[in-house]
């Protein structure tokens, strides 16, 4: 490990990053885009429009948002401040099996190399999204603060992400069969008799673990699971609940993972926002776990 190493770190906006975490490890971001009238007009993710009035929208008039990665020059716009500050870059992705955001960043990079020789960009891929690339993107900051390389932090990040889970509950595929990243868990279409299923992202994509009849049988056996994964290893990671539309559900896995495992969340109640819950719905509700670092 190098004693002391400066560089900046820049994740797109689908890691659901609170602005007081953003602002408190001197993270940026690159945001994703919206649509909710067809691709006439296309609004920044936290900048033009919120989670709530998406969410909103979605129960209301049942529309169908679409979402669009950023482009190039969005890259290059949040890369260039850094670069002329003499910091090198590490760049944490959305999952590329749900999006071609890091090759926007890769193309960008690409574009800057011969510009700034002297600095390095690395993209990398959280293979995670939301609450889970956002712990991932946090993690990265403790590790540059501690002294790591990027480089080394990478290697830490590698390593971590084996181990780093969401493990939620949605009570319909709709969202995510008609918006295509449905992957592995097209098995479970077509809910019949109140089943709900649990599905679990690692390895960049989604897969499903079990189904279970009725939403509150779903919610405990989700800390069912988190209980049997990690158990007495509790203290050791970072707890986040995480919900799309669904608050005081949310709550309702809060009290019961706190009486059963006798943790604490680290910031708790994470709102999915614009990126992710076009995709997946308002009715998720879940937790997500990553190994800490420090």
């Amino acid at each position: 490990m190098t004693s002391s190493y400066n560089f900046k770190i820049i994740s797109d906006s689908s890691c659901d990053l609170p602005s007081v975490t953003l602002s408190k490890h001197n993270i940026d971001l690159v945001r994703y885009y919206v649509t909710i009238d067809g691709g006439l007009h296309y609004m920044r993710e936290y900048e033009d429009i919120q989670p709530a009035e998406l969410y909103g929208l979605m129960r209301a008039n049942h529309i169908m948002p679409k979402t669009s990665l950023p482009p190039i020059q969005d890259y290059l716009d949040v890369f260039r401040p850094a670069l002329d500050n003499g910091q090198d870059i590490l760049c944490i992705c959305l999952t590329s099996k749900f999006s071609g955001s890091i090759n926007s960043a890769n193309n960008a990079f690409n574009l800057l190399a011969d510009e700034y020789p002297d600095r390095k960009i690395r993209v990398f891929d959280s293979r995670m999204c939301t609450v889970g690339q956002g712990a991932i993107v946090v993690q990265a900051a403790r590790l540059r603060d501690m002294g790591y390389s990027m480089d080394e932090t990478c290697d830490v990040l590698d390593k971590v992400i084996k181990r780093s889970r969401i493990i939620f509950t949605v009570d319909s595929l709709e969202y995510l069969q008609r918006g295509g990243r449905i992957g592995k868990v097209t098995a479970f279409a077509g809910i019949l008799l109140n089943i709900k299923p649990i599905i679990c992202m690692f390895g960049g994509e989604l897969n499903p673990i079990a189904k279970v009849r009725g939403r509150r049988k779903a919610l405990n056996e989700i800390v069912n699971m988190i209980e049997k994964d990690i158990g007495g290893d509790i203290d050791s990671h970072l707890m986040m609940t995480v919900h799309s539309d669904c608050v005081d559900e949310c709550a309702l896995i809060e009290t019961e993972l706190i009486a059963r495992m006798g943790c604490e969340v680290d910031y708790s109640r994470v709102t999915i926002g614009t990126t992710i819950g076009t995709h997946i719905g308002p009715t998720v509700v879940g937790i997500g776990y990553v190994p800490k670092v420090a």
